[in-house]
């Protein structure tokens, strides 16, 4: 037989049998699961894409210094109200468990021995509430994986923003520095190209990374878009946009639009590093800012929507991995400036996921949380602080779901810094229900499987929750005040 010559009839027949036949299409499938990124996440042999889960909690990031790029666009179209049921990120979905009548009454209040720990932020609300012209109360809101996603963060903006006014939406990073970052009630879009340095790396050789953790290379001709939502009842309209870059010897240009007309041309060269901040005005109402890079390499951190008030604007600020110690990492007078450019009345911290995984020694924990909110209050003395304790996180030992034995330390400790600094404390461990919690959680559609995340609807309870407990301590304020003002006459 040459090896022109056709294969014996039996071996012809087994090639085209039905199981062989099956097997080769088996085999074609799983390769094409190997060659298409798309169906990474099917794959049977290969490496799969990571999930998050309660032993992969995000680990400590390199020590190298540089840029990463961003090689995909951002797309954030901003959702309609309503519970935030759409999974992003880290966040699952489910809408197994809706809250009753919208909102959950706080199972705990917030912790002040002291009683005036909010008071600034307190004073601040009362001047909204009572309508005085142009009073715009402002949040940052600092934390991780939750805040990347503005789960929580965005239920307490919109909670407060229903009660004492839409001042607007606040800071965005000029585009998405990981996949899971989200905002509700706005719109944003920019095209791949941008190089970025973070807190959670790769670092910045300087430490300088603006308010949002983030800082952005912006080469010629690369495009970042954000703009008022254009569904639901908040975030609809805008009165300024603020772009906040560094100006530098090797900066170079960008061209401003809004509403699709030429406004301004930024020239970011300057003789020596220092942080800007662009204002443009419009009248009140929906709008959209372009930024387009036209000359050199421009180095952007974020833009700001606000409107004149009265109301609340909330900077939902979280880094992928982060830890409360990584906003120390900040070059100390550049981060203090970016504070004080958004003069917060509250600086909320919600961290614990990523330290709990780490288990640092107490001390450690103790001395480099301390060193993160003094560093704050020197930047924003008038400001009140609040501290989100961690919530409760399980793993899986043998056939049985646990709670991890350092969650109750760590927030014992988060506890006692929050105190000791004069901060607010309020104890999300304890109001899930403590040791346990978590694996409830989860049965009830309220935590993730990965046994450390909420899902949409859990993570829509504790921002209630904590707004609820806010405004439970608010109510206590003006009483207060009025009675003081009262016995004064």
């Amino acid at each position: 037989m040459t090896a022109h010559d056709p294969p014996p009839a039996r071996v012809r027949d087994v090639l085209v049998s039905r199981p062989v036949g099956a097997v080769a299409i088996v085999c074609v499938l799983a390769l094409a699961l190997e060659l298409v990124p798309g169906l990474a996440r099917l794959r049977l042999f290969g490496t799969r894409p990571a999930r998050l889960s309660p032993a992969a909690l995000a680990p400590l990031p390199s020590a190298s210094v540089g840029s990463a790029l961003l090689a995909g666009e951002t797309q954030n179209v901003g959702a309609p109200d309503g519970p935030s049921t759409h999974a992003r990120g880290p966040i699952a979905a489910v809408e197994s468990e809706a809250l009753p009548g919208g909102k959950d009454a706080p199972p705990l209040p917030v912790v002040d021995p002291s009683d005036h720990a909010l008071d600034a932020f307190f004073q601040a609300l009362s001047r909204a509430d009572d309508q005085e012209p142009g009073r715009v109360v402002r949040i940052a809101h600092f934390g991780d994986s939750l805040i990347v996603s503005d789960y929580v963060s965005g239920t307490l903006r919109r909670a407060l923003q229903r009660r004492f006014g839409d001042a607007g939406h606040g800071f965005v990073l000029v585009a998405n520095a990981w996949p899971a970052y989200f905002h509700w009630d706005i719109d944003r879009y920019a095209t791949g190209g941008f190089r970025m340095s973070g807190l959670a790396g790769p670092y910045a050789e300087d430490g300088w990374y603006g308010l949002g953790g983030v800082s952005f290379r912006a080469p010629v001709n690369v495009l970042a878009r954000v703009g008022t939502a254009k569904t639901g009842t908040l975030g609809r309209s805008v009165s300024r946009f603020v772009v906040a870059y560094a100006e530098g010897p090797t900066g170079g240009r960008f061209q401003l639009r809004v509403d699709g007309v030429d406004r301004d041309t930024i020239d970011t060269r300057g003789a020596e590093l220092r942080a800007r901040f662009h204002e443009l005005e419009v009248p009140d109402g929906p709008h959209e800012l372009e930024l387009q890079t036209i000359a050199g390499e421009s180095r952007l951190f974020g833009i700001v929507l606000e409107r004149k008030g009265p109301g609340v604007v909330l900077d939902a600020l979280g880094v992928q991995g982060g830890r409360i110690r990584f906003l120390d990492k900040q070059d100390d007078a550049h981060f203090a400036e970016q504070l004080r450019f958004r003069k917060h009345d509250l600086v909320v911290y919600e961290f614990g996921a990523n330290e709990s995984g780490d288990a640092p020694s107490m001390a450690d924990f103790h001395s480099t949380m301390q060193a993160v909110l003094a560093q704050t209050k020197r930047a924003l003395p008038e400001s009140s602080c609040l501290v989100i304790g961690a919530m409760d996180r399980a793993t899986k030992r043998d056939d049985e779901i646990v709670s991890v034995r350092y969650i109750p330390t760590l927030v014992e400790e988060q506890r006692r810094v929050a105190l000791e600094m004069g901060c607010a404390f309020y104890d999300t461990y304890r109001a899930m229900g403590g040791q346990g919690s978590m694996p409830n959680w989860v049965k009830r559609g309220l935590g993730q499987a990965d046994l450390t995340h909420p899902t949409g609807v859990g993570a829509d309870r504790l921002g209630n929750w904590i707004y609820g407990a806010l405004l439970t301590r608010y109510a206590e304020y003006r009483a207060r005040a009025r009675a003081e003002g009262a016995a004064s006459q």
